[in-house]
């Protein structure tokens, strides 16, 4: 689907103009038509330096990002590719360590685009294949690719020999093309699965397991799940992480929450069970403490947003928007601030979305919902969000804007209690708001 993307760059935007004009194949998933694209451009796919391939509904970009970061400690050059962008498209798109430069992505997009009228490729069929052009006309030593959407079905699963896959935490969300069934959803993610490519879960329910494991064996995987062929748990303020290779005591990564410990050691777990790039423990643990990925409970610490608020204020933007997502988020907030401490959400949600199991994480806390418009977006209307909210026990209120939002919290500020706002509910919502604090991702 498309993703109203804008740049700077008139040369860019000119593509971008006509990547939001693909409708056919927008709302379809299947492999036919990029494989086809691909086809015409040479099969790019196919001359990708080692691919790490990354499913997963909540976790996969954190898991994706902490490979990139121990790829990079160890000295390698790594292609990524992810998704949504948050204020700039390039963020898709980082070629050989660096986002890739307007010029080289302008030149890729026209290239794709000029010979794909009769196949009416998706927004991200398009995309994806001028990434892979990208990476296949770049040297670099490894490729990390996160999945669009589900997985065996998305476009990124064209590559054939992966040295290594992965799937992260699993919830529900994208019902529309996924299912309505968990355990439907989790055979898609894992429909990555190639013939003998280790296959490296998190541990899941007993019938989401079995049907992870089923896929993997017809695809003749290896299925390495958590607590089975490696393990980890986070004890004493460290992550202790252990296969059949040995054991690793590592510090607790940078990103806040105890959720970015278990995406963590999905990360390390693949490293450690692909033999193709040797990856040292020196690597593995600064990782830890390289990893970012922006809007994912991201702490905002200075810019136009954060100098509203009087000094001790906290500022929080988390792109989450399922009720999976909703927990890890909670979760972290509780431990982190006083009960009695001004709570207050910011919250702009997609109209396919469950506002509802998403706020009900939030319950049992003195939480104060700010419900906004996502401009550009089919979107909940605020007054109807409010109303969700005050319907699961919160007050809750309707605002134009975040901007209009973070004023009205602002403006009733305790100097001696600060406030602490979340800014949640939707990628699209946080890449406004980063971009408003003129702190885009780099």
């Amino acid at each position: 689907m498309a993703d109203h993307a804008k740049s700077s760059n008139p040369a860019v935007q000119r593509q971008l103009d006509r990547l939001t004009m693909l409708s056919p194949g927008r709302d379809v998933l299947g492999l036919d038509r990029i494989a086809r694209l691909l086809d015409r451009l040479g099969n790019p796919q196919h001359d990708l330096p080692p691919v790490f391939h990354v499913a997963g509904t909540n976790g996969k970009g954190s898991t994706c990002a902490f490979l990139r970061a121990a790829l990079e400690a160890s000295g390698r050059r790594v292609h990524v590719y992810t998704s949504p962008h948050l204020v700039r498209f390039n963020e898709r798109i980082r070629v050989a360590d660096r986002l890739i430069e307007d010029a080289f992505l302008a030149q890729l997009l026209e290239e794709v685009l000029s010979i794909a009228d009769d196949i009416n490729p998706s927004f991200f069929e398009a995309t994806t294949a001028a990434a892979f052009l990208a990476f296949a006309r770049t040297p670099a030593d490894a490729c990390v690719i996160e999945v669009g959407l589900g997985g065996r079905l998305d476009a990124t699963n064209v590559i054939e020999h992966p040295v290594i896959t992965g799937v992260a935490q699993l919830g529900l969300d994208h019902q529309a093309f996924l299912g309505n069934e968990i355990v439907d959803i989790a055979g898609e993610k894992a429909g990555i699965a190639k013939a003998g490519v280790p296959l490296v879960t998190l541990h899941y329910p007993a019938p989401i397991a079995a049907r992870v494991g089923s896929v993997a064996n017809q695809a003749g995987a290896r299925w390495l799940p958590k607590a089975g062929s490696w393990d980890a748990a986070v004890y004493r303020d460290h992550l202790h992480y252990r296969d059949l290779d040995g054991r690793i005591e590592l510090p607790m990564p940078r990103m806040a929450g105890l959720h970015q410990a278990t995406n963590a050691a999905l990360a390390v777990a693949m490293l450690r069970h692909q033999r193709t790039l040797a990856i040292s423990e020196t690597a593995i643990r600064a990782a830890m403490r390289w990893a970012e990925w922006p809007a994912r409970l991201q702490a905002l610490h200075a810019g136009p947003l954060v100098d509203r608020f009087p000094a001790g204020s906290e500022l929080w933007i988390d792109g989450g928007h399922n009720p999976s997502a909703a927990r890890a988020i909670s979760d972290f907030f509780r431990g982190h601030i006083a009960a009695a401490r001004p709570f207050h959400i910011i919250l702009g949600m997609l109209a396919n979305k469950d506002a509802a199991g998403f706020l009900k994480s939030f319950v049992g806390r003195t939480t104060i919902v700010h419900a906004v418009p996502v401009p550009g977006h089919d979107h909940y209307a605020p007054a109807e969000l409010a109303a969700i909210a005050r319907a699961c026990g919160m007050s809750a209120s309707a605002a134009d804007d975040p901007l209009a939002a973070l004023d009205e919290i602002a403006r009733h500020a305790d100097r001696a209690q600060p406030p602490v706002v979340l800014i949640a509910g939707s990628l699209y919502l946080a890449g406004e708001a980063l971009a408003a604090n003129g702190t885009p991702p780099e």
